[in-house]
């Protein structure tokens, strides 16, 4: 039996109650409520949780936040193979140029396109969040404009950005993520789609790993994770780029761009281009403006 752990919070306080559930579970989703200002965030866990634990990171990120602690719930979940049931949900996708399917989808992909086979396996990223397709369209927007040699994909997830760069310009991708699960379903995805030649994966926190510091400097940098961390790696991240270099940094909701956008600003990086999907941004900057 599994448990789900729940708490309903204002948007601006997903990151750190999103940190929180997920210092608890082993999994953890979050969802707009339509017609509201509010989300739920849901944290999966083999084991229930405990309470006093629970209660404490519920409080450290009300008051990062600044607002009341919410009410939380935690209640067992039957028995289900949940890989096996985000495999079954997991639809296409086609956003720009690059079309992504399950293993199990069985018709032909759209003339021209890449095609991506991918499942996600207990990873994050089968495309169909908003902030991974709107990294594929940033990417398939910057694939008309130049060429890249020397790419890091941070917080690869399933690979599925990795892939999308290795694909498109068929260069060596550094890839890296700090939960060993998700490398390793990063590599099968690169082995499956016959780009096991073109990736390097590693676990790794952040830029911290010595693979990632020794290939910079990049002159392409993915990092899809969470308004909070883009911020404190602003400064690494922004060094690890190559004169003229390109980052696409996701994980942001709309009221928390400025913040972000700031904070590489302060770093030398201008803003190119931004795409919008259901209320999250993902933001193009680069060391120049010639990319415009």
């Amino acid at each position: 039996m599994g448990w789900k752990l729940e708490v309903i919070v204002p948007a601006s306080a997903v990151d750190p109650f999103a940190e929180a559930v997920g210092s608890l579970c082993e999994a953890v989703v979050s969802f707009e409520i339509p017609q509201s200002q509010l989300w739920r965030i849901e944290g999966y866990a083999s084991d229930m949780p405990a309470h006093a634990e629970s209660a404490a990171a519920m409080a450290i990120a009300a008051a990062r936040a600044g607002i009341p602690e919410p009410e939380f719930t935690c209640v067992p979940l039957p028995i289900v193979d949940w890989v096996t049931e985000n495999q079954r949900s997991f639809q296409p996708l086609h956003a720009g140029r690059y079309f992504i399917r399950p293993s199990h989808h069985e018709g032909p992909a759209p003339h021209g396109a890449i095609a991506l086979t991918l499942d996600a396996g207990a990873a994050f990223g089968t495309g169909e969040h908003a902030t991974t397709k709107s990294c594929l369209l940033a990417l398939d927007w910057l694939a008309r404009r130049r060429r890249f040699a020397c790419p890091l994909d941070l917080g690869c997830g399933s690979g599925i950005l990795a892939l999308a760069v290795a694909a498109t310009w068929r260069c060596k991708v550094v890839a890296s993520d700090i939960d060993p699960q998700a490398v390793a379903v990063a590599r099968e995805n690169a082995f499956g789609n016959g780009l096991a030649a073109y990736t390097i994966m590693r676990r790794g926190d952040g830029l911290s790993d010595r693979t990632i510091l020794r290939s910079a400097p990049y002159d392409l940098i993915t990092a899809n994770i969470l308004a909070r961390p883009l911020v404190a790696m602003s400064r690494p991240l922004s060094h690890c780029l190559m004169p003229g270099g390109v980052t696409i940094l996701s994980g942001l909701l709309a009221d928390q761009e400025n913040g972000v956008r700031n904070a590489y600003r302060r770093q030398g990086l201008a803003l190119v281009r931004r795409f919008a999907v259901d209320g999250w941004h993902t933001l193009v900057m680069a060391r120049n403006t010639k990319e415009r």
